[in-house]
């Protein structure tokens, strides 16, 4: 039976999903053209047109931005100490992680300041038009706003694993644990002594009782959003998945934190299957 169908059985009103192979191959279940609010993993749409912006020399991930000693690679890896919502800091830089919306916020402002365009146009020109993701729109925050589909995700996933818009040696930073050493609560899942991050995307590593699946390799990456969202890379199993619900994940999250990981564990086993 394929990983997918499991899907089906998921307690929400609706549900979409999709396996990416590195190979190119496909899989889908449910609506893929309907749209969904992503919640946070909006972050990983926001991290990639910053990274565009970097690489065009608008920006610097080491340039100051917020509190002192802040920088926006601090920002991007939830180093700043910035709290969840609210533009006060709440501790100084780089003493622990800690998850914050108006962090992932102020780099979109500064992404606005540096380009002198709207974050919400920056980002459908730098990432959505040409990645053809048509459906996708920046509704609010730049931390939890967009809405998009599983159709548009694909040509994201794709993007992440052949990046066409930035150079790969930005996607492995992008991917690499930044500040590794701090400890930090994944919000919904746990407290993790040392909770890894790359620029905007969450690090599988060595989390257990996790979102991601026990058999995801230590270099996944990926996000998971309050809107029942989800989306991971494994560049060792050379697959990745994406799944889009419409229930809130505090709704469910004893659930989810069930078929998240057993759905992430079955698409691992068929990618390894496949590839022996």
């Amino acid at each position: 039976m394929p990983p997918l169908s499991a899907v089906d059985t998921w307690p929400v009103p609706n549900a979409a999903a999709a396996t990416i192979n590195f190979d190119g191959s496909i899989d889908t279940v449910g609506d893929t053209a309907r749209p969904f609010q992503l919640a946070s993993v909006t972050k990983l749409l926001t991290t990639w047109a910053t990274l565009v912006a970097v690489e065009d020399g608008s920006l610097n991930l080491d340039m100051a931005v917020g509190q002192p000693g802040c920088t926006l690679r601090h920002l991007l890896s939830h180093a700043g100490g910035y709290p969840f919502s609210g533009t006060s800091p709440m501790a100084p830089v780089a003493r622990r992680r800690i998850y914050s919306n108006s962090g992932i916020e102020l780099v979109a402002a500064t992404v606005e300041t540096a380009t002198g365009i709207g974050f919400g146009t920056y980002l459908r020109e730098a990432v959505f038009e040409p990645l053809g993701m048509n459906a996708s729109v920046l509704e609010s925050s730049a931390a939890y706003g967009v809405t998009s589909t599983v159709a548009d995700m694909i040509a994201f996933v794709r993007e992440l694993t052949h990046p066409t818009l930035v150079d790969p040696s930005t996607v492995a930073i992008a991917t690499t644990a930044q500040f590794p050493e701090l400890a930090g609560r994944v919000p919904g899942v746990g407290v993790f002594r040392p909770c890894p991050w790359g620029l905007g995307f969450e690090l599988h590593d060595g989390k257990a009782q996790h979102w991601m699946g026990a058999t995801n390799s230590a270099e996944t990456f990926g996000h998971f959003g309050a809107a029942g969202t989800m989306l991971w890379v494994d560049p060792i199993a050379r697959t990745s998945l994406v799944a889009l619900t419409d229930r809130r994940f505090d709704e469910w999250s004893a659930d989810a934190l069930r078929l998240w990981p057993a759905l992430s564990d079955a698409v691992v086993a068929d990618a390894d299957a496949t590839r022996s």
